[in-house]
């Protein structure tokens, strides 16, 4: 792996030699970022971000420094120093050298990478914004803080939309979907919403997920095609939509070591059409874990738990992985390489069977291999699954004892015949296996009020002891060791404590409250009776462990002693250690499978056991340093074979020396609170305690003493320094001034020297000055003459440009005024046609009404007749009185309304010709004052005759409507009458003549229709004159206007003229 420190440098290699990421890591790269001041630190990177093409990507750290490095190119670039952390990176997908940066300070800014120039700058979030979405184009941008999301457009830079949101509802990401038109917008209570890019119209909503698996989504990532959606959060489950069906198709389970997931992204694939299979989950341990979502599978991983990543990008065509780590490192990751396994082509299908040597292998020797584990199985076939099957069914069909029924579901005598069978427990539910022997209360309470007591004082300094290479294993280390401090007083001072637990810290450092409980389960029923003579080793227990070497294996103890290597060599360092430093990480784990399925005693007889299966090395063994060396270092052993020869001294040990009779049999830890934890000689750790105590206040005296006494001297030592280099100053203050006077001196003489040559200088140059301020007068003279002659051309050219343009105006003011005198003429003959055709419809109006009201007379005569003849049989005299009176008394009511008809006419005529001269007078006031004002003066007119002409409309109904309720009265009238004569036929005769003699009419109807239509016709003939009248006083005025226009014009032009002149 290479490594390139970009360090003060603007541009420069990204590596050196040609890259070959490992199958195992697949690191091309490793990009730090360190500064050459006095105190040389590491700037973190803080976002990473590849532009389209996949080549190119840009980083920054948090001190605003902004890389680009071009992966092709094989070079790298400082674009941009923004001198303030980003917490946002993205390129600008329409301009390929452009890219958005968000700033600490909330604002978004462009850069560009080859101009390194600022293209703009955006502002408007009031909070940090954390995710820059791109649209496909290259058209907009979301950017998306805590409290809003807001739409930008990228040709422009300026905001095109924002959504705000309830305080109490925050949003999570809002982006754009690949390759369509489509927002998707995610808040932190799971609601999910799609809108249209353009209208911003809600699309859809998803439904909420099942209660049984609900998670608050807190990462999201979408196919290149935009039809499924992964989602995840604080739990080890995924969520996988499907957006156009909406509704939720997949639920995957990761491993139980994820915890939460922080980043989700689709790795692309060039043959997939943009239906991506492959999904990066970046877990809480800092390891991005490669599944194929379609079979559920694990391709591969990155990262590690010394090395976790913190967050990271995949490249758009699916080459690269950028994963910023947590150190702050960039690291650049081959996906070819890291997919090199999974991409290798299948076995060949023919294979060739060989015989057996001729020297076969003894029945024995075959055993021991078969049972070792280390036999080379084929591949997995149909029948090695049924046989796997049917081992299962035999093994749960018995053994049903609820005396080993464990608290999570599982027996324990199931798992000892599990583990009998293979050897060792499955690697996918070995924790959970362990957690259901050790019965483990998780007791979060009382291990959170261990933690919070803090590092116990025995363990501050425990790297300069057990330097670890791992900072978080060390603090894991350190928090566990100070919690069982903490719980008992012994383990402060038990010097073999960090070897005793330090596997079960590796094994569990991403749950420590596990950790803990699993090392005090071990203390308390693996560590029985250790502490009885603290500080020595335990005697007692390397005495049981020396008993039964004795009776299975007399020959190798008899070596031991012959030697002097007693069982505080043999025996000691593998129990203080639990075997680790023995045995490999598989070796050790498949041996606590054991141990933790079995009685206390088998730890001890594991002792045993390995040491009779290495007799042989053994017996070889003189020197001490030999046999200390072999119980401290890895061996050349099967441990398959060291834990069946443990179940066989399980059974063939007697039981006088047995150690199940001298140990427990197994007790968990208590819920709720932690059991008391005293077995141990108190008095010895309390004098130790004391005696610690002591020695370190002594050691404080001391030192606080010894710091008193080198304050004194460094005081000393200073007042002594700065006496000498007072003294010293002194002498360089007198030899300085003596050598300032001699060079005064010299400088005096140098000074008057100068003072004469610069008088001549002065002298030269006053002369110089003189000739050249004449030469410059000259010069002035000229020029100022030259200056006049130009003012005079000048002048003589302005005056002929404005005769020119005064004799244009002229001759354009002619040509408007005939224009006008045109347009008047035609609007004269317009106003004269539309009068005609308005006189026209009023007489045919008045024509049609008088048609009509003769019509409504024959028709009430007709009825009339109609009542006469039903009359008949009455006097003919009365009768005919009745029909002279009745055609007198219609004749008075026609002659009446048509009277009332033309009066109305007439004083409607004169109210029209009032209200048109008051209209003409203004109009004439306001033609005197503009010329303009006409046209707006003539439609005021038209909307007021408008009106009028409603109005007279309206009279006009009012009228008829009148005329109709007399019509009604009248034939009421007639009718009554007749009614009246039928019943008394020579009453009311004298009475009709009165009515009769009083109705006559003095005219007759004709006489009036005839008046009507003369008065209507005088009126318009009127109207017509006076607006022939108006129009030559309009016209009359008007070429007054353009008259004076002119002279004043003529004046204008006249008085520059003079002036020249």
């Amino acid at each position: 792996m290479q490594s390139t420190d970009v360090g003060n440098k603007e541009s420069g290699k990204i590596w050196h030699r040609k890259p070959s990421p490992a199958a195992r890591d697949g690191i091309i790269v490793n990009i730090i970022h360190t500064t050459s001041d006095y105190l040389p630190k590491v700037l973190r990177f803080l976002n990473v971000a590849f532009d389209s093409s996949g080549d190119c990507l840009i980083a920054g750290d948090h001190q605003g420094n902004i890389y680009v490095f071009d992966l092709s190119g094989n070079r790298f670039n400082l674009v941009q120093r923004t001198a303030q952390a980003c917490t946002a990176l993205a390129f600008n997908l329409r301009r390929k050298s452009e890219f958005l940066v968000a700033l600490a300070d909330y604002s978004i800014k462009c850069f560009d990478t080859v101009t390194k120039e600022l293209i703009s700058w955006m502002r408007g979030h009031e909070s940090s914004v954390f995710s820059i979405s791109v649209h496909a184009s290259g058209r907009y941008a979301i950017t998306t803080s805590s409290d809003t999301a807001q739409l930008w457009d990228l040709d422009t830079f300026q905001r095109k939309r924002k959504l705000n949101i309830l305080q109490s509802v925050g949003i999570q990401k809002v982006f754009f979907l690949p390759l369509s038109n489509t927002i998707l917008s995610c808040f932190k209570d799971n609601s999910i919403f799609a809108w249209e890019c353009d209208t911003l119209f809600c699309k859809y909503q998803l439904p909420p997920p099942p209660e049984s698996s609900s998670i608050l989504y807190k990462v999201f990532a979408v196919t290149r095609d935009g039809r499924i959606l992964a989602a995840g959060g604080k739990s080890n489950h995924l969520h996988l939509w499907c957006l156009e069906a909406k509704q939720l198709f997949r639920i995957i389970q990761m491993p139980t070591k994820v915890r939460a997931i922080r980043y989700l992204e689709f790795l692309p694939d060039s043959f997939d059409a943009g239906s991506n299979q492959v999904l990066g989950v970046l877990s809480q341990d800092g390891i991005m874990r490669f599944i194929n979502v379609q079979t559920c599978k694990l391709l591969f991983e990155i990262g590690n738990l010394d090395e976790g990543i913190s967050s990271s990008v995949i490249s758009p065509h699916g080459r690269y992985i950028a994963s910023i780590m947590e150190n702050g490192s960039l690291n650049i990751y081959s996906v070819q390489a890291l997919t090199q396994e999974i991409n290798k082509p299948p076995p060949p299908l023919v294979k060739v069977i060989e015989d057996l040597p001729k020297s076969k292998l003894s029945s024995g020797d075959m055993k021991m291999k078969v049972t070792s584990g280390r036999v080379q199985r084929p591949a997995k076939s149909r029948e090695n699954q049924i046989q796997t099957r049917i081992l299962k069914q035999d093994l749960t069909g018995h053994f049903e004892n609820k005396e080993n029924e464990l608290s999570d579901g599982l027996n324990k005598k199931r798992l000892q015949i599990l583990l009998k069978g293979y050897g060792e427990y499955p690697t996918k539910y070995r924790m959970f296996i362990w957690r259901s022997l050790l019965q483990l209360p998780e007791n979060h309470t009382a291990f959170s009020s261990l933690i919070d007591k803090g590092i116990h004082v025995a363990f501050l300094n425990l790297q300069k002891k057990y330097p670890i290479k791992s900072t978080k294993l060390l603090r894991v280390l350190q928090r566990t060791l100070s919690a069982l401090a903490h719980w008992s007083a012994i383990f402060s001072d038990t010097p073999y404590l960090p070897l005793l637990a330090f596997p079960f810290v590796k094994l569990f450092q991403n749950n420590q409250l596990i950790c803990f409980e699993v090392v005090a389960t071990l203390i308390i029923n693996w560590c029985q009776h250790w502490f009885e003579y603290f500080p020595n080793p335990p005697i007692n227990i390397l005495s049981m462990i020396e008993n039964i070497l004795a009776f299975h294996d007399k020959e190798l103890l008899q070596h031991f002693r012959d030697h002097d290597i007693t069982s505080q060599v043999y025996a000691w360092p593998l129990l203080e250690t639990v075997f680790s430093e023995v045995l490999t990480r598989e070796e050790w784990l498949k041996l606590f499978d054991n141990v933790f399925s079995n009685h206390p005693s088998f730890l001890l007889l594991t002792v045993v056991a390995y040491n009779i299966c290495s007799r042989a090395p053994l017996l070889n063994c003189s020197l001490k340093d030999d046999f200390e060396y072999f119980f401290h270092h890895r061996n050349n052993l099967d441990i398959s074979v060291v834990i069946r020869e443990v179940y066989h001294l399980m059974d063939t040990t007697p039981a006088d020396i047995h150690p199940d009779n001298m140990l427990d049999v197994f007790v968990a830890l208590t819920k709720g609170q932690y059991p008391v934890f005293n077995q141990y000689p108190k008095f010895i750790v309390d004098y130790q305690t004391q005696e610690r105590e002591r020695i370190r206040n002594d050691e404080l005296d001391y030192l606080r003493e010894r710091q008193t006494v080198e304050n004194m001297q460094a005081e000393v030592d200073q007042q002594r320094v700065e006496d000498e280099a007072w003294y010293q100053k002194q002498e360089l203050l007198r030899k300085a001034e003596e050598t300032r006077r001699e060079m005064l001196l010299q400088e005096e003489e140098k000074m008057i020297q100068q003072r004469q040559r610069l008088a001549a200088v002065k002298r030269e140059l006053k002369v110089k000055e003189m000739h050249l301020q004449e030469a410059a007068r000259r010069r002035f003279l000229k020029l100022q003459q030259d200056q006049r002659e130009m003012e005079l051309r000048r002048l003589e050219d302005e005056i002929e440009r404005k005769v020119h343009m005064r004799d244009q105006e002229m001759a354009s003011a002619v040509k408007d005024l005939e224009m006008r005198h045109l347009e008047l003429e035609s609007q004269k003959r317009l106003y004269e046609k539309n009068l005609t055709r308005n006189q026209e419809t009023v007489a045919k109006e008045i024509r049609e009404d008088a048609d009509a009201y003769r019509r409504k007379v024959n028709l009430e005569e007709h009825t009339f007749h109609r009542l006469i003849e039903m009359d008949q049989t009455q006097n003919q005299k009365t009768q005919k009185l009745i029909e002279e009176n009745l055609a007198k008394a219609e004749q008075a009511c026609l002659n009446t309304d048509w009277r009332i008809q033309a009066l109305h006419k007439q004083r409607c005529d004169d109210l029209q010709r009032n209200e048109c001269y008051q209209e003409m007078a203004k109009l004439l006031q306001k033609n005197r004052r503009k010329e303009i004002e006409v046209l707006n003066a003539m439609m005021e007119k038209e909307a007021k005759k408008w009106e009028e002409a409603e109005e007279k409309d309206f009279r006009l109904k009012s009228e008829k409507k009148a005329s109709a309720l007399s019509d009604a009265s009248r034939q009421w009238f007639l009718e009554k009458e007749i009614n009246d004569a039928l019943e008394h036929p020579e009453g009311p005769r004298c009475q009709y003549e009165q009515v009769a003699s009083s109705c006559l009419p003095r005219t007759s109807p004709g006489s009036d229709v005839s008046e009507v239509d003369a008065s209507t016709w005088i009126s318009l003939n009127q109207r017509k004159i006076q607006w022939d009248t108006m129009e030559q006083d309009l016209l009359e005025r008007v070429r007054n206007l353009r008259q004076r226009l002119t002279a004043q014009a003529r004046n204008n032009c006249q008085t520059p003229h003079l002036l020249a002149t």
